[in-house]
């Protein structure tokens, strides 16, 4: 496969060049009494040298057109090739291969001439396929010299392919890499993002499954789509019917939501936030006692076992609330933030945390460790992306299109990421009050038929 794009299109070309030729010459190459005449042939005077020439030209252009056409009809399978032939190059550029040299004689000529040759010993096993919209490459683990260097392949792969590597796996004698080709073509619409079963669905190929992997952490800068994203989140975990408590410090974009939820629901001050944080985990302790005198409740089982529904708490600009704080607040926020993460999964206590910059000051005690799923959005700074990811090998490209960032999934690989696209004019506040007249007209209905 070095020569693999070559090869196709020279499989594509030369067939049509001469069938071309031939229809073009068969008639009027000479004339045909005299086709197979050898003096004709050895007389080039007799040979029309401009009709040959314009042959030759058509055949060159039909040629061409053919491939073009070939490359652009069935460009996956072009695309395919050049993938193939990109990996054998690498493995040949990186001397991932073993020669030997051999002495034999000269075929040409009367002298028994002895020369030199050298000829592949070892060559990398790979494969390479394209399945339900992603791409494998399995390298096989064959305890070569290389092998710990086929560990490490997955970013020159990514880049050099211009994938996304979404998850890396060592197989019985195989390391297999997982990649997703043009992200982009995987975003959903707000509309699509449904909540059910314990996950919530953030793009094709991408649901944050809470419950096996709670809470959340979003970075991102100004204009970087945070926002947008967490009311996204909001509009579909309220449509679900899950509990929500709403924080924003900075009383700005989440703090408007005060005038369509149910009451004591958005707090921005710091008095309600930390009263919020405090009831949160008291309401976690109680919910964990009274789900073990549930009759249906079972020992390993979460809250959703017993029926009953998440709470989630989406905190906006965490970094700015605890600067505001004294050191004996920021202390007691610290601890409910750190007593909610830590034991929130079973109960069903959720965190959708967000901030400009996660900085660890304010996520100690292993805290941040406990957010399973991370979403940068926007320009982030090498530091920025450190504090997210810890360390990584990932590189990371900026590219000017809201609501695009990077996320680990919780599988500890850091893949392209983009939120779900809201529609020109969409209106967040009336469409979640909306959600909330109805959750309250439901309510209603069902006290009513009690009664």
């Amino acid at each position: 496969m070095q020569h693999g794009v070559l090869r196709a299109g020279l499989s594509i070309f030369i067939p049509i060049f001469l069938v071309t030729l031939f229809l073009y010459w068969k008639d009027g190459l000479f004339q045909v009494k005299q086709w197979f005449q050898w003096d004709v042939l050895k007389s080039i005077d007799m040979w029309n040298w401009g009709y040959i020439g314009i042959g030759i030209l058509i055949a060159l252009i039909v040629g061409t057109v053919a491939v073009a056409m070939v490359y652009f009809l069935f460009y996956e399978q072009f695309k395919r090739i050049w993938h193939r032939q990109k990996i054998a190059r690498m493995f040949i550029s990186n001397r991932f291969i073993e020669k030997e040299s051999y002495k034999t004689e000269s075929t040409w000529g009367l002298s028994d001439k002895v020369v030199s040759k050298t000829k592949i010993t070892y060559f990398p096993r790979a494969y390479y396929q394209v399945k339900k919209g992603f791409i494998y490459i399995r390298i096989a683990l064959d305890m070569s010299r290389f092998q710990r260097r086929f560990l490490e392949l997955g970013e020159e792969l990514e880049n050099g392919l211009f994938c996304d590597l979404v998850e890396r796996e060592i197989e019985e004698n195989f390391i297999c890499f997982k990649f997703l080709y043009d992200v982009r073509k995987n975003r959903i619409t707000i509309k699509d993002v449904v909540v059910k079963n314990g996950s919530m669905k953030l793009m094709k190929h991408i649901n944050w499954k809470f419950d096996n992997l709670p809470h959340m952490l979003i970075s991102g800068g100004t204009g970087g789509g945070k926002t947008y994203f967490i009311l996204t989140m909001i509009d579909a975990l309220f449509k679900s019917g899950a509990e929500l408590k709403i924080l924003d410090p900075k009383n700005a974009d989440l703090a408007d939501l005060e005038a369509v939820m149910p009451e004591r629901t958005v707090f921005s001050k710091k008095d309600g936030i930390m009263m919020t944080l405090r009831k949160s985990v008291e309401g976690m302790l109680k919910r964990s006692e009274d789900m073990k005198q549930l009759p249906n409740y079972r020992t390993g089982e979460n809250y959703a076992y017993v029926g009953l529904s998440p709470v989630f708490i989406v905190f906006d600009e965490y970094v700015a609330f605890m600067e505001m704080l004294d050191q004996k607040e920021k202390m007691q926020a610290l601890e409910y933030m750190k007593q909610l993460v830590m034991l929130g999964r079973q109960a069903g206590y959720f965190i959708i945390l967000a901030s400009q910059r996660p900085d660890a000051k304010y996520l100690a005690d292993g805290i941040r460790d406990q957010f399973n799923f991370r979403v940068a959005l926007g320009k982030n700074s090498e530091t920025g992306y450190g504090m997210m990811f810890g360390d990584t090998d990932k590189t990371f490209v900026h590219k000017s299109i809201k609501g695009r960032g990077y996320a680990d999934t919780g599988t500890s690989v850091i893949s392209e990421f983009y939120t779900p696209l809201v529609p020109k004019g969409y209106d967040f506040i009336k469409q979640i009050g909306h959600i909330a007249q109805g959750r309250v007209s439901g309510a209603t209905a069902v006290a009513n038929g009690s009664d």
